[in-house]
C-alpha cells in the first residue's frame, strides 16, 4: 500500500508538471528586467521577449524592477508562482555578484532560481574622451605608474564587474587607479566631459551609442575576442593583459521550484529565436554576442563565475553592504 501511494504521488506530480508545461503561454509571460527602461539590459530583455512572443504567439510583458543592485527583481522572481510565467533577465552583476556584496539577501542565488538558458554576453569596454591623451592601454599604464592614484576611472557602482576589472588591471599592471563610483553612465558622463575623471568602464552594449556617436573613444574591450560591434578596438589580451578577459553575461532564470518540463519548453523557445539570423544581427549591432545552451550550461556558468568573482571581491577587500 505504501509503495502504491508513493507511485500515485509521483504520478500526480508528473501529471501536474506536464499540465503546467502544456499551459505555458495561456496567460501573460512576464520578463522582469532588473534595470530601468532604456538601458542595455532593458533593451536585451525587450528584444528577446519580442522575438519569443512573435514566434510563439505568447503575450510577453516586460516589467522593469530596478533598485538595490538588482535585488528587487531577483526577490520578485524568487517569490513568483513557479509555473513558467515569470522569468528574470539575470546577469553577472546581480545573480553572480550580489551574494558577495550584500550581507542580507531575501533569496538564495542557487536554490531560489532555476536556469532556463544563457541569452547573450557583452564585454566591458574602457572609454575616454575623443581628445584624451590616452590612445592605448599602454598609455594609461605608463601614466598611472608615474602618477599613482592620479589617473581616475569611473565605475558603475562599487563591486560590479567594472570595479573588479579595474582592480584586476591595476594588479596586473602594478599601478594605482583612483576608482570613482557612479550610478551609471548618465551620471558619469558630465564628469568625464569636464575632465574630472579620465576614463569610464561599462559594457559595450551600454556604451555603444556613445562610441558610435563620437562622444567617447574606446581603448580596449575585456574579452578574448574582439567585439563584432567594435571590430577595430583591441582586446585586453591583445594589449598585453591575457588574464583580463571576462565578459558580462545575461541569462533567463525562473523561480527555483519551476518544473523541469516547463524549463525544457522555455529553453526550447529561447534557443529557437536565438537561431534566427535577423535576431542575431540585431543583437550584434546592439553590442551583444548570442550565447546559446542548456539550463545546465547556464547553471555551470553561474557557479563557476560565482566562485571566481567571489575570490576577486574578497581579494580586493570590498566590504558587504
Amino acid at each position: 500500500m505504501k509503495l502504491f501511494k508513493k507511485l500515485l504521488a509521483a504520478t500526480l506530480v508528473l501529471g501536474c508538471a506536464a499540465a503546467q508545461a502544456a499551459d505555458l503561454g495561456k496567460g501573460p509571460v512576464t520578463l522582469i528586467s532588473p534595470f530601468p527602461p532604456g538601458g542595455g539590459t532593458d533593451t536585451l530583455t525587450r528584444m528577446i521577449g519580442s522575438a519569443i512572443g512573435q514566434d510563439t504567439g505568447w503575450n510577453i510583458v516586460v516589467e522593469n524592477k530596478p533598485g538595490a543592485g538588482g535585488n528587487l527583481a531577483l526577490d520578485a522572481t524568487a517569490r513568483a508562482n513557479p509555473d513558467g510565467h515569470t522569468l528574470v533577465m539575470a546577469q553577472t552583476d546581480n545573480i553572480v555578484l550580489n551574494p558577495w556584496l550584500y550581507s542580507k539577501l531575501s533569496y538564495d542565488t542557487f536554490k531560489d532560481f532555476k536556469p532556463v538558458g544563457p541569452v547573450a554576453s557583452s564585454p566591458s569596454v574602457f572609454v575616454v574622451l575623443p581628445d584624451s591623451p590616452f590612445k592605448t592601454v599602454a598609455d594609461v599604464v605608463k601614466a598611472a605608474q608615474a602618477r599613482p592614484n592620479q589617473v581616475s576611472l569611473g565605475i558603475p557602482g562599487i563591486g560590479g564587474t567594472g570595479d573588479l576589472t579595474g582592480y584586476l588591471w591595476r594588479k596586473a599592471a602594478n599601478m594605482e587607479l583612483m576608482h570613482v563610483p557612479y550610478r551609471g553612465w548618465s551620471q558619469a558622463f558630465p564628469d568625464l566631459a569636464s575632465g574630472r575623471i579620465d576614463m569610464y568602464v561599462g559594457s559595450v552594449a551600454s556604451l555603444l551609442p556613445q562610441i558610435r556617436g563620437g562622444k567617447v573613444r574606446a581603448l580596449a574591450v575585456v574579452a578574448d575576442q574582439r567585439s563584432p560591434a567594435l571590430p577595430d578596438v583591441p582586446t585586453f589580451p591583445e594589449s598585453g593583459f591575457k588574464t583580463i578577459n571576462q565578459s558580462i553575461w545575461w541569462g533567463l532564470m525562473a523561480p527555483g521550484k519551476t518544473p523541469d518540463d516547463v524549463i525544457a519548453v522555455l529553453n526550447e523557445k529561447l534557443r529557437k529565436v536565438q537561431s534566427n539570423p535577423e535576431l542575431v544581427k540585431k543583437l550584434e549591432d546592439a553590442g551583444y554576442s548570442v550565447m546559446t545552451g542548456s539550463p545546465q550550461d547556464l547553471a555551470r556558468q553561474h557557479r563557476a563565475d560565482h566562485d571566481a568573482f567571489g575570490k576577486v571581491v574578497q581579494e580586493a577587500g570590498i566590504p558587504k553592504q
